[in-house]
């Protein structure tokens, strides 16, 4: 089976998937959601797939700072069952009236962790 092509989740957040040799998979992410770090951008993520599991990760200066997001997945019917774990050790705060900033947060709220499903786009 190939990984290739764009797949996107229930939130329409796109992991487009360019690149699958020797295990190695390459390509880019593209969230959907306004409050991420990630959002606006397209991401470079990279990884590794083998049978039906798949691993990619991508890192890089976010909205708030560095930040990392990771997916682990299965093909299951046509989609890449995910769990996906984030972290981001800064947070943009702001009290009314001064603009906002950068703040570092503590490790525990660094991280998140939840899942996503991925279907296969169809070109029309």
């Amino acid at each position: 089976m190939s990984w290739l092509g764009r797949w996107r989740n229930q939130y329409g957040s796109i992991l487009e998937i360019t690149s699958e040799s020797e295990g190695r998979i390459e390509g880019s992410f593209r969230t959907a959601l306004t409050d991420s770090s990630f959002y606006g951008m397209t991401v470079p993520v990279w990884g590794a797939a083998h049978g039906d599991v798949i691993g990619v990760s991508a890192a890089a200066e976010g909205s708030s700072g560095p930040a990392a997001v990771s997916y682990t997945g299965i093909l299951r019917d046509g989609k890449i069952e995910t769990l996906w774990h984030t972290v981001a050790g800064q947070a943009v705060t702001a009290k009314e009236g001064e603009p906002a900033r950068r703040k570092e947060v503590g490790v525990w709220r660094a991280f998140g962790t939840s899942l996503d499903t991925f279907e296969r786009e169809t070109k029309a």
